[in-house]
């Protein structure tokens, strides 16, 4: 097996905030993050999948389609609007971790339909100081 990474971005804004809490309370867990105006982050996602490689191509899975599968089912979906709108962030805060989660939850179902490749990793990658990642070795 071969891991195969690339990566990808998109503009998104959020809000750091817990519906059961107080304004005060979210202020104290979320800081800054917990402006009810939102901010926004050009967010960083690299994407690592695992797989054979096919003899034919030579290759994991082809860079177009995965670049199609991440522009319908997350580009489309996240860029440019607020996540908090979204539902895979109803009862959860779009924090940078539940973002990567969201993000490997999405693209394991639709690689997993399209290929032979697996999804393993979701890096984040929200700040210069700030990221995280999802998946097998994190």
């Amino acid at each position: 097996m071969i891991e195969l990474t690339r990566r990808y971005s998109f503009p998104a804004a959020h809000i750091l905030t817990q519906a059961g809490l107080s304004e005060a309370e979210n202020l104290a867990i979320y800081g800054k993050c917990a402006n009810p105006n939102g901010h926004g982050h050009n967010y960083g996602v690299e994407v690592t999948l695992i797989g054979p490689i096919d003899e034919r191509t030579g290759r994991i899975l082809s860079p177009d389609l995965l670049d199609r599968i991440f522009q319908e089912r997350i580009e489309s979906r996240f860029a440019r609007r607020l996540l908090n709108d979204d539902e895979a962030f109803r009862d959860r805060v779009p924090t940078a971790e539940n973002i990567a989660l969201v993000i490997h939850e999405v693209l394991a179902d639709e690689v997993a339909k399209r290929s032979s490749a697996e999804v393993v990793r979701v890096k984040i990658v929200e700040t210069r100081h700030n990221s995280c990642i999802s998946g097998a070795n994190a």
